[in-house]
């Protein structure tokens, strides 16, 4: 049953291919239509804080960590960790607000109202390919790019896309109902960038603390993110089974809330 249902979900998104990709399109060149150095912005602006991270941050400051060997390191433990964390928030804040937003849309189109939160996810992922390019960049240039190893990137990635649009669908769908749901998660975002290991390390944390730091699912993506860029090691997959579960389950759950309510939403909307 689970599998049609796949492969029906499937089939709709390929035969709207174009619809989705012509919106991605849409929102790219809308964005900077108006300005005098168009979509150069979107490499102006991530570089900038790319070189603050890494200069200030390891150069003026003298920030360090305990074993890294790179005078960047620092810098380079902040942009791992900012930009994927970036990439995280961008997504499930935008899938949170995706049914309200185009909520004319889908009262006056037919089409399949899964490739909302499908455009949601290419336009999050088209403005963190160009940012994270340049981090690359970067790496390349100073001499720090990890090697090999960069591969282990994919899966973390793959792991946190899907949890990504698990947790943003499920959002998105009680949002519809409960517009608090939106107003709360912000804040709660907040709390949750502070309790994963981005700015700090767990190892500078009480074993009482690590332990509660566990219980984020964003931590292991986090430290394994790290691992790769700062000191060039495979990320332990071992640790990241749990979040990868999780993931996959809230995947399900959002479609199965999401396809039970569709109707629901429309009238709501």
């Amino acid at each position: 049953m689970l599998q049609t249902k796949t492969r029906t979900i499937l089939r709709s998104l390929w035969h709207y291919r174009g619809f989705m990709l012509g919106s991605v399109r849409r929102e790219f060149q809308a964005r900077y239509r108006n300005s005098m150095l168009g979509a150069a912005w979107m490499v102006l602006n991530p570089l900038a804080m790319i070189v603050v991270y890494t200069v200030i941050f390891s150069q003026l400051m003298h920030a360090r960590l305990p074993n890294a060997s790179s005078q960047f390191g620092y810098g380079i433990y902040l942009c791992a960790g900012l930009l994927t964390w970036g990439f995280f928030t961008e997504t499930v804040s935008r899938l949170q607000n995706v049914f309200l937003e185009n909520g004319n849309l889908i009262k006056k189109l037919n089409f399949p109202r899964i490739c909302l939160p499908v455009i949601t996810v290419m336009n999050a992922g088209l403005n963190f390919s160009i940012i994270f390019g340049l981090f690359l960049g970067f790496l390349l240039i100073s001499g720090n790019f990890p090697g090999w190893v960069f591969l282990g990137v994919l899966p973390l990635l793959l792991i946190q896309v899907l949890f990504s649009i698990g947790l943003g669908i499920v959002l998105g769908v009680l949002n519809v109902f409960f517009r608090d749901i939106g107003q709360l998660f912000g804040i709660v975002l907040q709390f949750w960038f502070w309790f994963t290991p981005i700015v700090y390390t767990v190892s500078t944390l009480p074993e009482s603390v690590q332990v509660l730091l566990k219980l984020n699912p964003m931590t292991a993506l986090m430290v394994a993110y790290q691992g790769i860029f700062v000191s060039g090691v495979w990320p332990q997959w071992s640790a990241l089974w749990a979040v990868t579960l999780l993931s996959v389950a809230l995947c399900v759950f959002g479609m199965l809330l999401f396809r039970r309510h569709a109707g629901e939403m429309v009238d709501e909307l």
